[in-house]
């Protein structure tokens, strides 16, 4: 005879939790994915366009001149341009944000769930790929930036 009142509703729930907690390590799991994007070898010589604030949160967001000069002058953004948001909390890198864009990318994903040739990728402060952030979330939300080349920050690059 078990030492519990009822065994049975405790293995039951015991193995209701195996479950489900091994459901939620799956789908976080699968929820990120590696891109073709790679962390800028330069980031010093970006240029710092823009900044953000977002509650305890401050981004600095850079990109590559050319990138700047070619929305200036109604030009696309050139293929191999990176735009970086550094995401700052406590005065301290958090977390790096990285969209890059690849000659044909696009052609990567579905139909739908496509931001031009852009890819989209996070990073850690030694930056090192995270896969706790998904990058199908940035595309989710920059798809709605078509006319402005996928960027939330557009208006601001046209700025002296």
């Amino acid at each position: 005879m078990s030492p519990f009142p009822n065994a049975r509703w405790l293995r039951r729930l015991s193995l209701a939790i195996l479950v489900s907690s091994s459901a939620a390590v799956a789908a976080v799991a699968f929820a990120a994915e590696r891109t073709r994007v790679s962390f800028p070898k330069d980031l010093d010589k970006l240029v710092h366009y823009t900044t953000v604030k977002r509650g305890n949160s401050t981004e600095q967001i850079l990109t590559t001149q050319a990138a700047i000069d070619a929305v200036r002058s109604g030009r696309e953004i050139p293929a191999g341009t990176h735009f970086v948001l550094a995401d700052y909390r406590d005065g301290k890198v958090f977390r790096y944000f990285v969209m890059e864009k690849g000659e044909g990318w696009g052609a990567d994903y579905d139909a739908r769930r496509r931001t031009g040739d852009w890819h989209f990728q996070a990073f850690k402060p030694d930056r090192s790929v995270t896969m706790a952030e998904n990058p199908a979330r940035c595309q989710s939300c920059h798809q709605s930036r078509g006319s402005e080349s996928f960027l939330y920050t557009f208006d601001e690059l046209k700025r002296p």
